[in-house]
């Protein structure tokens, strides 16, 4: 965690080469004005410089767990460090207090979302027409049908609508009007056991536990660690052909 400090920072700064597009403003179709207006080409350069700086590290700072931090005093110590002016802890004492309180709030946040999930399946188990399995996956039958099922090497095609269990919606193969064609035992344990459940034109509402989704990690910025998840999944076809 000893350099967990600079990390923010960093981030903005390997942003920068694919966002400093320096813009003209057109003053008339014979003359393009720059943008900027100060006294130097050194002076535009750090002004641009702090444009892009300050614009990456807003969005940078929703990623600090617990999501509260003071732009004030961030500036502050920013601006006092940039100088070489005195400031209240070494470099030393701000990367481990840094580094203590991202551990402390990751902490917090993981249990926050594991009591979150627990509860959510403890209540959504005792609603009608939900079947919870061994594994602990959740499912409810919109749409039934007769006929073969899938097998884990098999491939099928289907259309779903993806959501964590807060309503938040990531992923839909609807919205892009494309079915996703995939060997079944290349998805999320939630789905190989519950396409499995399923035979052509049948549509379950999947609830998918962390451990049986995306596990500890998470998928990107998109599903946070020990997320469950719901999915209304269609299956449209068992080994396509021409796919």
């Amino acid at each position: 965690m000893k350099k967990i400090f600079l990390l923010l920072l960093l981030v903005a700064l390997l942003q920068l080469p694919a966002e400093a597009k320096w813009k003209k403003k057109k003053k008339s179709k014979k003359e393009e004005v720059p943008a900027w207006t100060l006294s130097n080409e050194v002076d535009s350069m750090s002004y641009a410089l702090g444009i892009n700086l300050g614009t990456n590290f807003k969005e940078n700072l929703k990623a600090i767990p617990g999501g509260r931090s003071n732009a004030e005093w961030l500036i502050k110590a920013f601006a006092a460090s940039l100088r070489g002016d005195s400031v209240l802890m070494t470099k030393e004492a701000a990367n481990e207090y840094f580094g203590n309180y991202i551990a402390k709030h990751q902490a917090l946040d993981t249990e926050k979302r594991k009591a979150e999930e627990a509860g959510f399946f403890a209540a959504n188990r005792e609603k009608e027409g939900i079947v919870t399995t061994e594994s602990g996956l959740q499912y409810q039958v919109l749409r039934p049908a007769e006929g073969t099922k899938p097998l884990p090497e098999d491939r099928v095609k289907v259309h779903y609508e993806g959501s964590l269990i807060n309503g938040t919606s990531f992923d839909s193969s609807i919205k892009r009007d494309k079915p996703l064609v995939i060997t079944l035992n290349a998805v999320i344990p939630g789905w190989i056991e519950g396409l499995q459940l399923m035979s052509p034109g049948a549509k379950y509402r999947f609830f998918v536990p962390h451990h049986l989704g995306y596990g500890e990690h998470g998928a990107g910025d998109i599903i946070p660690p020990y997320s469950g998840l719901i999915f209304d999944v269609e299956l449209l076809e068992i080994n396509p052909e021409n796919e």
